[in-house]
């Protein structure tokens, strides 16, 4: 799985999680995922999780980490298990840095408190998995915690770039353990 942190902001609103789009602007074909820095504000006409519309729960957060990753020949099912394994890797890094993080579901929690919103959806050719993990948390619309400014993490490129290696290395050793059995 090809990884990339991208150096410029981008503000995510949702029409990012989108099949190609990946490739389409970075060059970057086949299953890979990439991490950018912006703002991100998803209105409820972009939303991907029908759970949210229906209770009217757009996303916002001032400053979030964002992920986007494009897998393909996979189905939908097998992408949520991807999507929770991504929050999985996020978790052992940070736990790893000395935080207690609680996960529930797709769902990072420090200090009781939502650190991260992620989805996994299908395209007619993809999975697409985006999770956000706040950088900043003031000017949420609910209680959220935030890798700057109440844990500390200042290098978000470093800690994104730890989260990417992690993934993809998961990945690619599940794949290839897939290969070495024999079947019965």
């Amino acid at each position: 799985m090809k990884t990339l942190f991208i150096d410029k902001e981008i503000k995510y609103i949702g029409s990012q999680l989108a099949p190609h789009w990946i490739y389409k602007n970075f060059k970057i074909q086949g299953d890979a995922i990439v991490a950018f820095c912006g703002e991100c504000e998803v209105k409820l006409t972009e939303m991907v999780d029908i759970e949210d519309v229906i209770n009217d729960e757009p996303i916002y957060s001032k400053y979030m980490l964002s992920f986007i990753s494009e897998q393909f020949n996979i189905e939908l099912v097998e992408g949520v298990f991807r999507q929770r394994l991504l929050m999985c890797c996020i978790k052992e890094a940070l736990e790893a840095r000395g935080f207690n993080v609680k996960r529930s579901g797709d769902d990072l929690f420090v200090n009781d408190k939502k650190l991260s919103v992620s989805i996994a959806t299908k395209s007619m050719t993809s999975v697409l998995i985006h999770t956000g993990v706040n950088i900043l948390s003031d000017g949420a619309p609910i209680p959220v915690s935030g890798l700057e400014n109440d844990m500390g993490i200042k290098d978000v490129k470093d800690f994104a770039t730890d989260i990417m290696k992690r993934y993809s290395e998961e990945i690619e050793d599940i794949v290839l353990a897939s290969t070495k059995v024999r079947g019965v």
